[in-house]
């Protein structure tokens, strides 16, 4: 019976550390959170007045970070128009080589909305913040970090 109790033992401190590995894991956020971001697709649809319109497609894994808080690392591209600094564009790229350049595509910036003013900097800094998934509102980006507050 020793044996027995021992071996149960073994095989529940087992399913013990695999189901904490998998819990963790299932949630846990890639060091470079970019290439979470880089999970999404576009289809083709109609608008409401029968243009054609690039519609993001997001993957499975990146929808389970909806309304979750996470973090990026990037550089801030200033957008005045935004409402200064505290709004502001989050570049994986710096700014000669991102999005609005031509050089990359959309899931390489984040609107980012801050709870305090970001100074603009040539160098990368880290964010965290609520991702929000938007497929809907052309007023604003596919991606969105809100309630976001510098890393130092």
């Amino acid at each position: 019976m020793g044996s027995k109790l021992s071996a149960y033992t073994w095989d529940m401190k087992w399913c013990f550390i695999c189901l904490v590995m998998v819990s963790s894991s299932s949630f846990a956020q890639d060091k470079n959170f970019w290439h979470t971001l880089a999970q999404v697709s576009f289809e083709t649809k109609k608008d409401k007045n029968g243009y054609d319109v690039e519609s993001p497609v997001f993957s499975k894994y990146l929808k389970t970070f909806q309304g979750k808080k996470v973090q990026l690392k990037g550089y801030v591209i200033p957008l005045e128009e935004l409402g200064g600094q505290g709004k502001f564009m989050l570049s994986s790229l710096p700014f000669n080589l991102c999005f609005f350049c031509g050089a990359a595509g959309p899931e390489t910036v984040i609107e980012v909305d801050a709870h305090e003013k970001v100074k603009f900097t040539t160098r990368q800094i880290t964010m965290e913040g609520i991702l929000m998934l938007n497929d809907k509102d052309p007023n604003h980006h596919m991606y969105q970090l809100l309630q976001a507050h510098l890393i130092p």
